[in-house]
């Protein structure tokens, strides 16, 4: 049976539209065996959380604006690592960084991040 609820953590593009991102999320889901459950929480960076694309795909689901401090919590965690990114902000990817921020303690990767042109998407699950 699985428990806890199901984020996904948020790479993105400025610009990047909801149709960009919805695809990207489905990608996910699908690769994970997990196409039709909900999500019941979006993680990115702080810095992109007024995004108007992330927040119209957002609108029924809680958003986590993650610090980027607190993303480098998580470096050790993070399957996957991107040169580029770990010099902007301190860890391999954003999308699992914030993902497992926004899981809590005990929260687990489920899917390490996918990408497509201008998104990222990691999957975790919150232990309770």
């Amino acid at each position: 049976m699985t428990t806890g609820r199901l984020i996904a953590g948020i790479g993105l593009r400025p610009g990047a539209s909801e149709a960009e991102l919805r695809d990207c999320l489905d990608q996910a889901l699908a690769i994970a065996g997990l196409t039709g459950e909900t999500v019941a929480r979006f993680a990115t960076l702080a810095a992109r959380a007024a995004e108007p694309g992330l927040l119209a795909l957002t609108r029924d689901a809680e958003l986590v604006a993650v610090p980027d401090e607190a993303m480098k919590g998580f470096e050790a965690a993070c399957a996957t690592r991107s040169t580029r990114i770990a010099s902007l902000y301190g860890v391999g990817s954003v999308a699992e960084a914030a993902a497992l921020a926004a899981a809590g303690p005990g929260g687990t990767l489920v899917l390490p991040r996918i990408a497509t042109a201008r998104v990222t998407c990691a999957l975790a699950r919150s232990a309770t």
